[in-house]
């Protein structure tokens, strides 16, 4: 059966038997400016680029609901890098998962001195794989590719024993290439953003936080016209930990957290997140993990859950959705985080 091809805001958009406009077409939405929901469809509500950076990253992100912005780990580095400032030790973290839109990737490399703060780099890609371009006649004439870049260097500390900082600074760029002859040759974007947060522990068992991601110049696929803002995001969270407050333990916890997301540039489209933790031992050597969003982003709604554990310096975390997708039908493969301590 032969491939047919449909144009996109940048491009033609393959399709597959059986998987119409999957993932291509989602990535180029995801990179483009394509409104994601009802209300990003209000008039004066503008359309936003670069839309792959809200998508969750790293398992225990993705168990939680997406309510990280009062967490504290390396993870921390793709949602609040405030959080980076609590680090034990240096680490070292490869992250795996598939979205609808495709398959990511990344890496974090992270330096860390107790009770000063940390200093890193990061590295993620969104790849939605390979698709054959055919002429009218079903005869292959080139391969397309879809892809998303995203490069971070982050930095936090610790301004007092309860209140941390942190920045992100991101290079984004999207490639849309092909190989032969296609009907489109191809772009290229890239931009820069910034991410600024902090957290503060006013108790022992509580802790807040907040912070704006994605400030930076719009992003331009085709021209000056045609550039669109950044999902820029404002995020508030706080957590309790209840299990503690109660039983006084320090080797078992049960934090219970709630997180806001709303649009910076138009405030209004808000996005909640519902997380909860459960960890036993000193070390927090096995950790449960359950979350619930209710987001702007449809696909992004559902519940997900997660399995953690650490020994000595190894941590892995697993996270599954428990959600349908609405244009696939099926559930999100497994999310895994694993990192080595140095």
């Amino acid at each position: 059966m032969p491939v047919e091809a449909r144009t996109g805001p940048t491009g033609p958009i393959p399709r597959r038997p059986g998987l119409p406009l999957i993932p291509a077409a989602l990535v180029l939405l995801l990179s483009t400016a394509v409104p994601q929901s009802a209300a990003a469809q209000q008039a004066d509500d503008p359309n936003e680029g670069a839309l792959f950076l809200l998508l969750p990253v790293g398992a225990q992100g993705v168990s939680l609901g997406r309510a990280m912005t009062w967490t504290q780990g390396v993870e921390s580095a793709w949602w609040n890098p405030a959080g980076l400032a609590g680090l034990p030790r240096s680490q070292l973290v490869i992250v795996r998962g598939d979205h609808t839109v495709g398959t990511a990737t990344a890496a974090t490399g992270m330096f860390a001195r107790p009770g000063l703060g940390s200093f890193g780099a990061s590295y993620y890609l969104l790849d939605a794989g390979e698709f054959d371009q055919t002429d009218e006649f079903g005869n292959f004439t080139g391969t397309l590719n879809v892809r998303n870049h995203l490069g971070i260097v982050s930095a936090a500390l610790h301004v007092s024993d309860r209140i941390a900082a942190g920045v992100n600074l991101k290079v984004v760029r999207f490639q849309f290439t092909c190989r032969g002859v296609c009907t489109d040759d191809g772009s290229t974007a890239t931009t820069y953003a910034l991410d600024l947060g902090t957290q503060i522990m006013p108790r022992e068992h509580v802790r807040l936080g907040a912070m704006v991601a994605h400030l930076g110049p719009d992003f331009q696929v085709r021209n000056a016209e045609q550039a669109d803002p950044l999902p820029a995001r404002v995020r508030v969270a706080a957590a309790y930990d209840v299990v503690r407050e109660l039983t006084g333990r320090d080797d078992l916890h049960g934090w219970l957290a709630f997180e806001v997301e709303d649009r910076l540039r138009s405030l209004g489209s808000t996005s909640f997140y519902l997380g909860t933790e459960l960890s036993a031992g000193r070390t927090d050597a096995l950790s449960l993990r359950a979350g619930h969003a209710w987001s702007q982003i449809g696909q992004e709604d559902g519940t997900r859950v997660g399995l953690g554990l650490r020994y000595q310096r190894f941590d892995l975390a697993i996270a599954k959705s428990l959600a349908v997708s609405t244009i696939t039908g099926e559930t999100e493969p497994v999310h895994v985080t694993f990192s080595i301590g140095f």
